[in-house]
């Protein structure tokens, strides 16, 4: 098979001969290492950064907060998202930094050795932690916009490695 994400018949492999969703049989497939890196970013008021950098928020510290619904989605992402198997995680790694006063990005990292990526797990925490973080701050500013959720780069698996280029 030349192209992996598409069967012999140059079909997408989500899809059966009769279009109708499927999850892929990933039996036959070796387990590798896999990483994948995704990101997302968070713009709000000054009123909320400066609560956040100043854990002056009622609800506590949002950053803490963040960084444990992302570690929580990525072990929920076969529950959330259909066509995606429920794989052993075997580490997890939340970042967060400020790009500038009032915009704040979220970096995570999953990593497994298995025979299907990560890729969903890292986007799917990226984006809860972001939603996390406009939880936590919602009293403050309603207006705060998630942006920018993609994958970074991605190791391991049959059709090789990603790196986004920025």
């Amino acid at each position: 098979m030349s192209n992996p994400s598409r069967d012999p018949a140059g079909q997408l492999n989500h899809l059966d001969a009769d279009g109708n969703a499927r999850m892929v049989d990933v039996g036959d497939k070796p387990a590798t290492s896999r990483m994948a890196l995704a990101a997302s970013r968070i713009a709000m008021s000054v009123e909320a950064a400066e609560a956040i950098r100043h854990n002056g928020l009622a609800k506590g510290d949002a950053i803490a907060v963040a960084r444990i619904a992302a570690i929580s989605a990525v072990k929920q992402t076969s529950q959330l998202i259909p066509l995606c198997h429920l794989i052993l995680i075997d580490g997890v790694n939340v970042d967060f930094e400020w790009l500038g006063p009032q915009t704040l990005e979220c970096r995570v990292s999953v990593r497994s050795i298995g025979k299907t990526g990560v890729e969903m797990e890292a986007l799917t925490a990226a984006s809860v932690a972001a939603l996390a973080i406009y939880d936590m701050c919602k009293a403050i500013d309603r207006s705060m916009e998630i942006q920018c959720v993609r994958l970074l780069e991605k190791t391991g698996g049959q059709r090789g490695d990603f790196h986004r280029s920025e």
